[in-house]
């Protein structure tokens, strides 16, 4: 019995995935969405299974599988721009594929279910940054949200003027943009990550999808949620909290309640199992 519930949450987040898989495939004709959504379910799967096992780098493992899934074969290999800038250009074109179908899937309706879970899980960028030494913040979160909505802001300005200037060969354009985003990306994170001395401090203040996942955050089916009876205030939870959440209030206006990543470090750091 104790062995089939520990088997139930990582089948049923398959079989949500695998529902995705599905039905991408038939409505597109397009087997590529079959293979690409079950593979990143069973990553998924294989990390919450080999969590509840109490194996230390689970996290890890599906941020390994499913972020360099995306970034080489997605990204270099078949040449998708899968950065936000994809996302926008295959808006203009009118085209449901791709970054449309990801960022939807992903980021847009995916939050309402799994909260900011692809920054824990699957973000490749995010993937290197939790190798860092400043997994937990040293200092309180700055007042620098709002760079942000810039960078999100420019990226919807520069996909917009190659389609106003008509450029030429713009897919080539597209994955250049691509390279050279991630290369910015990656510098900007480590260098923030070292200034600020916190591994996330480039998904607190700078990354640009964060404005489609933290409104769909609130509503999040699945969240941190805390035991009251069983808790005995003893912080540990916000101390290890990379995103300074206050997982002890089950409100969902708590602190940075949009913030969270389901990274379940105040879970595994909690002394009463209180959460």
């Amino acid at each position: 019995m104790k062995q089939g519930k520990k088997l139930l949450l990582p089948a049923m987040m398959l079989l949500i995935f695998e529902a995705v898989a599905v039905a991408l495939w038939l409505a597109k004709d397009n087997i590529f969405y079959l293979f690409n959504f079950s593979y990143i379910g069973i990553s998924i799967s294989l990390g919450i299974f080999l969590f509840i096992m109490k194996y230390k780098h689970a996290r890890r493992v599906v941020q390994l599988l499913v972020g360099l899934y995306m970034l080489v074969y997605l990204g270099f290999i078949k040449g998708e721009n899968m950065q936000i800038e994809g996302f926008w250009y295959y808006l203009f074109t009118g085209v449901f594929e791709a970054a449309t179908i990801h960022y939807a899937v992903a980021k847009i309706f995916g939050p309402l279910i799994f909260g900011r879970g692809w920054c824990g899980y699957a973000c490749w960028t995010a993937m290197v940054l939790d190798f860092l030494p400043y997994k937990v913040p040293a200092g309180p979160r700055r007042k620098l949200g709002w760079i942000r909505y810039v960078v999100f802001a420019l990226s919807l300005i520069f996909v917009a003027a190659l389609f106003l200037a008509k450029a030429g060969n713009i897919e080539r354009i597209m994955f250049r943009a691509f390279v050279i985003g991630n290369i910015i990306y990656y510098a900007a994170g480590i260098a923030a990550a070292f200034i600020f001395k916190d591994n996330r401090a480039f998904c607190k203040y700078f990354c640009p999808v964060t404005v489609f996942l933290k409104p769909a955050s609130y509503f999040s089916l699945f969240r941190v949620k805390c035991n009251k009876t069983k808790c005995i205030d003893c912080g540990r939870c916000k101390k290890v909290c990379p995103m300074d959440v206050d997982v002890t209030d089950n409100s969902r206006k708590r602190k940075n309640g949009t913030e969270c990543i389901l990274c379940l470090e105040c879970v595994k750091n909690c002394p009463k199992d209180a959460l």
